[in-house]
C-alpha cells in the first residue's frame, strides 16, 4: 500500500462523469498551515479510514484541501436555488466535491470540503469559512445523527492558520462533510432552467441510479422518482417538528434530494414551544418559522414537481395532472408520520380519533403557558409533572386524567407506554446556549474540553442519564437567540 492510500481513500467520482454544465473541476486552494482540531473517529471508521493515518500530517493535508488523496477528482457543483421564494443562479461558492467514498459496504460517500477556497460561483465571495460556525455544523449535524434525524454528516475540522474577514477578523477553518450525495432540488432547477431535456434526463437517470436503484426498470420511473423524493421529504419534516428543530433556511437548494438534512446555517432547537418562533436574523417575515416548515417543504416540492415535468409526459397538461397528484400527497404522508411520532411521545400504540384533539389540547397549552418543548415531554416521560410550568393549571390536571384514560384503553402496559417515550423523547438536544458557550470557547481560548463534553453527552440522547441532567436546564433569557448564516 502506498503511502498516500493509508488513510483507506477508495475514492469514485460518478458526478464527474456528468455534463460538463453540471459543475466546474477545480482543486482546494491551499492554506498555510492546517490544524487538525477534530475528527469524528466512529464516522471515519464507518467509511473504511484509517483513524491513525487521518491524524498524521498528510491526513490533515486532505482535509485541508493542501493535497488530493488518491483517486479524487475535485470539482464545484452548478445549482439553482429559490432563496427566500425568489429564483437565483447559485453553485458550490466555498465547497469542493472530492469525490465519493467506496464504503466497506459498498455505499457512495460524498466526501466535501466546505471552505475551501473561491469557486466559479463564489460570486464575490473569498470561499472561506470561520472556525465557529464549522464547529456549529459538526456540533449539529452529529446530535442530528444521534437523534435518528436522516442528514450529513461532519468527519472533521481542521484550522487553516489564516484568518477569514467578515464583521471582524475570524479564525480561519474547513469541514469535511459527509453526505449520501449533494444531489438538490435547486440542482434539477439548473439544469431544468439552463440545461437541455437530455441533461435533465441524465440528471434523473442518475439519481435514481444513486439513490433510488429499485427504480430503475419501471415504465414510469421519473414518477416513481417525484414519489421517493415526496416520501423522504416528508418523513424527514415529521422528524424535525418532532423534536423541534428549526432549519432556518429552507430555500429549495438547502433541500436534498436524499432525505437528508443538509446545509446547517441559521438553524437551533426550539426551547419555548411556539409555532411562530424563528431564529434566522435575515427571516424577518417568518417564512421558514418552526410553524411554517411543513408547508414551505411541500413548496420545496412543488418546484421539484415543475423541473420533471417534460420526464412525466410529452403532454405539458397530462404531466402537470400527475405532478399534482402526487404533490397532493405530501401532506397527507407528512401529517401520518408526525401524527405516528405524537403518538409515540405520549405512549400510545394504537390509534384512537381522539388522538389528534388530545395531542393539540397539549400543545396548546404549552404554548399558552411558555412551557419547553423538549422538557415537558421529558417530565410526563417519568411522571415529573411538577417540573413542567403546565403543573397546576385547570387544564392540564383535565389533560393528564383524560391523557391516563387514554393509556389505560390501550392492550399495552403503563410500564411499556413509559418505555415507548423514552425511546421517542431525548433527554437532552443541542440546548442553544450550551452551543455558544462551547463555541465561544472553542474559538476565544482554543479550548475544545467544553464541546467534546457537548458532543459526548448529545451523542446518546435518549440515555435519560445522570449526566446529562445539566445538559437539559433551560436559562432564563430576556432577548430573543438570533442565529445567522455563518455555514
Amino acid at each position: 500500500m502506498t503511502k498516500s492510500n493509508e488513510a483507506g481513500w477508495n475514492l469514485d467520482n460518478s458526478y464527474a462523469r456528468l455534463p460538463e454544465s453540471f459543475f466546474s473541476p477545480i482543486n482546494p486552494t491551499s492554506v498555510r498551515s492546517p490544524k487538525l482540531i477534530i475528527l469524528n473517529d466512529q464516522l471515519a471508521t464507518s467509511l473504511g479510514l484509517n483513524i491513525q493515518a487521518l491524524r498524521t500530517e498528510e491526513g490533515v493535508a486532505v482535509f485541508a484541501g493542501n493535497q488530493l488523496p488518491e483517486g479524487a477528482s475535485a470539482l464545484a457543483q452548478a445549482y439553482a436555488g429559490h432563496q427566500f421564494g425568489h429564483f437565483t443562479m447559485l453553485g458550490d461558492g466555498r465547497a469542493v466535491l472530492l469525490g465519493e467514498q467506496i464504503t466497506p459496504q459498498g455505499e457512495r460517500r460524498d466526501i466535501q470540503l466546505k471552505g475551501s477556497g473561491r469557486t466559479p460561483y463564489s460570486r464575490g465571495g473569498d470561499g472561506r469559512a470561520a472556525l465557529g460556525p464549522m464547529l456549529r455544523e459538526y456540533i449539529i449535524s452529529e446530535a442530528m445523527h444521534a437523534l435518528r434525524i436522516p442528514t450529513t454528516r461532519s468527519l472533521a475540522v481542521v484550522t487553516t492558520g489564516e484568518p477569514v474577514f467578515r464583521e471582524t477578523k475570524l479564525p480561519g477553518a474547513i469541514l469535511t462533510r459527509i453526505a449520501a450525495s449533494h444531489l438538490r432540488v435547486g440542482t434539477f432547477e439548473y439544469v431544468a432552467q439552463w440545461g437541455t431535456a437530455q441533461e435533465l434526463r441524465i440528471l434523473a437517470d442518475y439519481t435514481i441510479k444513486r439513490h433510488f436503484p429499485e427504480l430503475e426498470a419501471e415504465e414510469h420511473r421519473y414518477l416513481s422518482l417525484l414519489q421517493e423524493v415526496i416520501k423522504r421529504q416528508a418523513t424527514l419534516i415529521a422528524n424535525w417538528q418532532l423534536i423541534g428543530f428549526v432549519h432556518g433556511v429552507m430555500n429549495t437548494d438547502n433541500m436534498a434530494i436524499s432525505g437528508e438534512t443538509i446545509d446547517y446555517g441559521p438553524c437551533a432547537f426550539m426551547d419555548v414551544y411556539d409555532p411562530e418562533t424563528v431564529f434566522s436574523s435575515i427571516d424577518r417575515q417568518g417564512r421558514y418559522a418552526y410553524g411554517n416548515q411543513p408547508p414551505i417543504a411541500g413548496w420545496n416540492l412543488v418546484r421539484f414537481a415543475e423541473t420533471l415535468l417534460p420526464l412525466l409526459d410529452d403532454n405539458e397538461k397530462k404531466a402537470v395532472e400527475l405532478a399534482q397528484n402526487e404533490i397532493s400527497d405530501f401532506h397527507t404522508l407528512y401529517h401520518t408520520h408526525w401524527l405516528a411520532g405524537m403518538r409515540a411521545k405520549l405512549g400510545l400504540f394504537n390509534e384512537e380519533t381522539e388522538d389528534e384533539a388530545l395531542i393539540h389540547d397539549l400543545l396548546d397549552m404549552m404554548k399558552k403557558y411558555q412551557a419547553d418543548y423538549t422538557n415537558t415531554f421529558r417530565a410526563l416521560t417519568f411522571q415529573r409533572h411538577k417540573d413542567t410550568v403546565l403543573f397546576g393549571t385547570p387544564e392540564f390536571e383535565q389533560w393528564q386524567k383524560d391523557w391516563q384514560t387514554r393509556l389505560d384503553r390501550q392492550q399495552e402496559s403503563k410500564v411499556a407506554s413509559y418505555q415507548l417515550m423514552q425511546s421517542s423523547n431525548p433527554a437532552i438536544i443541542p440546548r442553544n446556549h450550551r452551543v455558544e458557550e462551547a463555541l465561544e470557547t472553542a474559538v476565544e481560548r482554543g479550548d475544545y474540553s467544553v464541546m467534546n463534553r457537548l458532543l459526548a453527552v448529545l451523542s446518546e440522547p435518549y440515555a435519560h442519564s445522570a449526566e446529562q441532567a445539566e445538559y437539559a436546564q433551560v436559562p432564563e433569557c430576556s432577548t430573543p437567540y438570533r442565529t445567522f448564516c455563518g455555514t
